[in-house]
């Protein structure tokens, strides 16, 4: 049976220097786990898919209207913000940002740990956490993605609410929810320390406004019914692990072995304290369990979820290695510091097989079409879009909301009658409106091949020829004088949306 928990212990922590002294240590540790993020255009769809969308939003789209995506606004908005400043050709400043991002999560975990444990705990929470950031796929950990932007956020609602302020911490907890839905998990040691702190009504209520109005506000710029369905309401067969168990064990399993490697370090003084009955304050654990909780949400299990994971498992490390003897804390770091250079050597030397494909694709795209054109790439890699400068004919930018494929399925839920709700007859009527110059179909024999999906299927060939061959994708150009095809109806293309949920780009307006 466990010991009493350990309370968070008020230590007194020197005021000299210290900050000036830990800041630049931390920066250099940012900005050295990163290097790899510089070196690569981009390194997963999702950067790409944040690049087409911001571009289209500079070019007056609007989110979850012409331009739609399963994400909430807060980083489409940020991606938008760094091309208008710095221009739409390089992910540089996102790569910025993101080194940024990681150095002020680093900083709060330090000064949580700090305030409980003192001077040396906050250094060693803040480099612990930098060092196991990297361990997962490069493509993973280095991308300026949804969880290295949402992680701020949940430190930060942490670090309010351990001090008490409560109309802070709901505002932190409100936009880690914005940057990605799962980010909304950290409301639970937010909720257990606002409890066992016997607050007040109040406080309570603080809480509560924090968490609501900011979404409140996001909603009402984006469209409440177009908020409500793209994050919430409209994902439900995506969510689903009908059919793919096998698949998805065998991801979730190498990418739990790929963070627990990483984390050789920092598990062992862990485990310890769990055996020895002394075990850190709860507020963590439930940070830790509802973490895990939102990388199960969905069984999908990618490997930038895990990202989530870190900075309560450095904490709750940090914590452990407080218990004597205190010699294993030098153990913990180097141990640490050896698996991050691992990461980051995988990082600097591994190939990108998919990021040479999309590139050679982008260049045929943009040599067979004029800058004013509009294409329609079939496919799960956006990036082509952006690579080739290429505006895409629907607001669709994958095969994945058409089809389901974008779940990381096996394929045996893949098709039109698994699509979003109403996506197919805004596709038909955004393609009749635009139809493509380029139609390149990348599905290279994936579950979402034309040949599986009639609407597509007619539309190529109603009005396209076969124009060439890239990497295994196939390129086809609309036939001189041909008649465009008249998208009728496929046999689930007109599947009414469910109830209450509305059907998404129903109040279209074609701006693109």
């Amino acid at each position: 049976m466990l010991a009493a928990p350990l309370a968070p212990v008020r230590t007194a922590v020197t005021r000299t220097a210290y900050w000036p002294r830990l800041l630049p240590l931390l920066a250099a540790l940012a900005c050295v786990t990163r290097i790899p993020s510089f070196l690569r255009p981009l390194w997963n769809p999702d950067e790409g898919y944040l690049a087409v969308q911001a571009g289209l939003l500079l070019q007056g789209g609007r989110l979850y209207d012409t331009v739609v995506d399963r994400k909430p606004p807060l980083l489409p908005w940020l991606y938008q913000a760094a091309f208008a400043v710095c221009g739409s050709g390089s992910l540089a400043p996102l790569r910025v940002l993101a080194v940024l991002a990681q150095l002020l999560t680093a900083v709060t975990l330090a000064s949580l740990a700090r305030r409980r444990w003192g001077d040396r705990a906050g250094r060693t929470a803040g480099v612990l956490y930098l060092l196991v950031s990297v361990g997962l796929n490069p493509e993973d950990a280095q991308a300026a993605t949804f969880e290295v932007f949402m992680l701020p956020a949940t430190a930060a609602a942490l670090w309010c609410a351990d001090r008490g302020r409560w109309g802070a911490a709901g505002t932190a907890v409100a936009a880690a929810f914005l940057t990605k839905q799962t980010g909304g998990a950290v409301l639970l040691p937010v909720a257990w320390l606002l409890h066992s702190r016997g607050a007040p009504r109040a406080d309570v209520a603080r809480l509560a406004a924090g968490c609501v109005v900011p979404v409140t506000v996001a909603a009402l710029l984006t469209g409440p019914a177009g908020f409500l369905f793209w994050t919430v309401t409209g994902s439900a067969a995506y969510a689903s692990l009908t059919g793919s168990g096998l698949h998805v064990l065998a991801r979730a399993s190498a990418n739990t072995a790929l963070l627990a490697g990483a984390s050789a370090g920092l598990l062992p003084p862990v485990v310890r304290a769990v055996r020895a009955a002394r075990s850190p304050a709860p507020e963590l654990w439930l940070w830790l369990a509802s973490s895990a909780a939102a990388v199960t949400l969905g069984f999908h299990f990618f490997g930038h979820y895990y990202l989530q994971l870190t900075p309560p498992l450095a904490l709750l490390a940090t914590a452990a290695l407080q218990a004597p003897p205190r010699d294993r804390h030098r153990a913990a770091v180097r141990i640490s510091a050896c698996c991050c250079a691992l990461f980051l050597a995988w990082g600097l030397l591994a190939p990108r097989p998919e990021l040479r494909h999309a590139e050679r694709l982008a260049a045929a795209l943009a040599h067979r079409t004029g800058p004013a054109d509009r294409v329609l790439v079939w496919g799960i890699h956006p990036e082509t879009y952006w690579l080739a400068g290429r505006t895409p004919a629907t607001r669709y930018l994958t095969a994945g909301l058409l089809t389901n494929y974008s779940g990381g399925r096996d394929g045996l839920r893949v098709g039109e009658e698994y699509a979003v709700a109403g996506t197919w007859p805004v596709f038909r009527r955004e393609l009749a409106a635009h139809a493509p110059a380029l139609v390149v179909d990348d599905s290279r024999g994936g579950p979402y091949a034309p040949d599986r999906v009639p609407t597509l299927r007619r539309l190529l060939a109603a009005g396209y020829t076969r124009a060439g061959r890239v990497d295994g994708a196939l390129l086809y150009a609309p036939v001189p004088g041909a008649q465009r095809a008249r998208l009728s109806p496929g046999p689930y293309a007109d599947r009414p949306p469910p109830r209450p949920a509305p059907q998404p780009g129903a109040a279209a307006h074609d701006r693109r």
